[in-house]
Parts: structure tokens; C-alpha cells; sequence
């Protein structure tokens, strides 16, 4: 099989530009991590446009949300030189691989996906596209192409992650040794942050309301209001209590994770006080993490021939990596490659 001329081990991760802006949730959970993950692995880092799409297309809306993604990965410290950074869309190779593994994974087995089986619920066999069903087939294309070793992956995609793993070890014992197995790992995760509406409920864009949310690229008025209003309860005490104070545990967890602080420091500095006084604080740490974010997204975006420059440079080097691993899979099953024609 063929591996990159690196001595770091490949990792690959990516977001669906699903949303105007990225929130809170992918900032702590995603990003972050990835900034961190860069230096230790050769990165491949991209934007999943062709998962975007299996449920409903707004082609502006897309393009958009697209470019948005791309530059808030970038300004949240996603380094394209230093790592690969592209969007799926320029690279045919995920979509031409996608059909080869699609034609090795049994109905059953897809049918079988968690995500799938509560969408396909949720918008009724009506509404279900094909796309959605194969969805984890071009997932394991997407990662299986760049020969990765390792995915960093939330609980949710454990299921896709075996899925890829099992697709190939299904080719490699057929065809012989072609794919690298990857491995998926849970990052240490740095928090887990909940809505500021329900902080039962984890911080989501497909939350019923934009109030619990907070996006990187809101405004700073609209993002202090939100956490002003954020839900706390009645008894007025400040403290780390998940159970009994979900919504105030909540609060105290986003400030300490994003002002690097620890926990109990936090709650030790806020006890006594009041919940206003937590908020406006805390209203302070996200505006103080967010700007710096917004204003280089404003940048990027204001200058779309210097954003485009880097994801065409990303996606050319994105291919000089997936080439050779499609050329080797068309070999072993018996298509023509590049070479012969």
C-alpha cells in the first residue's frame, strides 16, 4: 500500500458546512483539537461539502457556507501549509472510491447505521435520499483514500468508523494488502459543552433554537445577550454541580475551557456572587475567544482570491495523495489505471 513520505502517522478529520457559522460545540470539540493534532501527525483536514447534501440543496447557500467553514478552520489555527486543507468537492477521488466500496458493503450492512436509521425515521422514507443511506460508504472513502491511521471521531461515528475498517479489511483480504486500517480515537476531549437553553441536551445546530447556541460568527451583542439569558436555576448559588446545577455547571465549564483555567478556580472566584455577575464574565471570555476568530473569517472572506489560492494548493495536494491509492485499488480490481491508458 502506499504511505506518504512522512515519519508522522496520517490523521483526517472534517465538518459539513451545514451551517452559517460553526458554534461553540465544534469549537471546543473539533477545533481546538485539531489545531493541537496538527503538530503531532501529517494533518488532513477537510471541508465535506458532498455530505452536505443529503438532505436538501440551496447551491448559494452551499457555496457560501462552504467557504465560511474553510475560513473559520483557518482562522481558528488550522495551518494550510503545515497541514492539507481542502474541500471535498475538488477532489473526484472520494466520490470515484465511494462507488468501489459501495458496490463491497452489503444492504444490510448500511442498513444497519445508526444516524441513518434515526434520519430515515425522523424525515420518513419519502424524504430519505439515497445519499443518506450511503453516506458512511463515502465516509470510509474519504478516509480510507489518504491510506489514514488515525480519525478522530465523536461517540456518534464510532459505528462509521468500524464500518470503514471492516470495508477495508473486506478489500484487502480479497485483493489483496491496499488500505491502511485506520484507527478512531475520542480526543481527550477538553469539555463537553451543552445548550444554553437545555443544558441537558449537548450544543447542536440542530437544536430547536438558535438562543442555546453560540456561533462563532455571531456578533458580540448577539452572543452576550445569548449567554445572558442562558438558563441557570433558582436557588442563586454558584457552584460545579452537573446534576442538581446543570445550567450554571454548564456556564462554569465553558468559561474555565475557554480561559484555560481550571474548574474549581472559576467556581472559587464566582462564589457568592451573583449569576449576573458569572455571565457578564463569562460573556467577556467568549467575546475575548470569538473576535480574533471573526475578524480573520471577515478577512479571509473579504478576499476570496486568496482564500480560493489555498484550498485549489490544498486540493492539489490532496490529490497527489489519493491518486496513487486509487490507482492502486482500480489495478486490483481489474480497471484500467492511469498508467495503461
Amino acid at each position: 500500500m502506499t504511505q506518504p513520505a512522512t515519519s508522522q502517522p496520517v490523521l483526517y478529520s472534517g465538518m459539513q458546512p451545514s451551517a452559517d457559522s460553526l458554534h461553540l460545540g465544534n469549537y471546543v470539540g473539533a477545533l481546538t483539537n485539531w489545531v493541537k493534532l496538527q503538530n503531532e501527525y501529517d494533518a488532513i483536514f477537510c471541508v465535506v461539502n458532498q455530505h452536505a447534501i443529503t438532505s436538501g440543496i440551496d447551491p448559494e447557500q452551499l457555496r457560501t457556507r462552504t467557504l465560511s467553514t474553510a475560513a473559520q478552520y483557518i482562522a481558528a489555527g488550522i495551518d494550510p501549509e503545515k497541514s492539507i486543507l481542502y474541500v471535498q468537492s475538488d477532489v473526484p477521488e472520494h466520490a470515484q472510491l465511494a462507488w468501489i466500496l459501495g458496490c463491497m458493503t452489503g444492504f444490510g450492512e448500511a442498513s444497519r447505521m445508526t444516524q441513518f436509521k434515526d434520519k430515515s425515521q425522523r424525515y420518513g422514507s419519502d424524504k430519505t435520499t439515497v445519499g443518506l443511506f450511503t453516506y458512511p460508504v463515502l465516509m470510509a472513502a474519504d478516509i480510507l483514500l489518504y491510506q489514514t491511521q488515525q480519525v478522530p471521531v465523536g461517540v456518534d461515528q464510532k459505528q462509521h468508523i468500524e464500518l470503514t475498517r471492516n470495508l477495508a479489511e473486506r478489500f484487502n483480504s480479497r485483493f489483496g494488502e491496499t488500505f491502511t486500517i485506520p484507527e478512531g480515537f475520542i480526543p481527550k476531549a477538553n469539555a463537553k459543552v451543552y445548550d444554553l437553553q437545555d443544558p441537558t441536551a449537548k450544543m447542536s445546530k440542530s437544536a430547536p433554537s438558535e438562543a442555546g447556541l453560540l456561533s462563532i460568527l455571531d456578533d458580540a451583542k448577539v452572543t452576550t445577550k445569548k449567554v445572558m439569558r442562558a438558563v441557570t436555576d433558582a436557588d442563586g448559588e454558584i457552584r460545579y454541580d452537573p446534576e442538581a446545577k446543570p445550567g450554571v455547571s454548564n456556564l462554569l465549564t465553558i468559561f474555565a475551557v475557554l480561559s484555560g483555567r481550571e474548574l474549581d478556580d472559576v467556581a472559587n472566584e464566582y462564589a457568592g456572587r451573583g449569576y449576573g455577575d458569572l455571565k457578564k464574565g463569562l460573556a467577556e471570555v467568549v467575546d475575548a475567544t470569538f473576535t480574533p476568530i471573526r475578524t480573520r473569517t471577515a478577512e479571509l472572506l473579504d478576499d476570496r482570491g486568496e482564500l480560493t489560492r489555498l484550498l485549489r494548493s490544498g486540493a492539489d495536494r490532496a490529490r497527489e495523495r489519493a491518486a496513487p491509492t486509487l490507482d492502486l485499488v482500480h489495478e486490483r480490481i481489474g480497471f484500467p489505471t492511469r498508467a495503461d491508458l
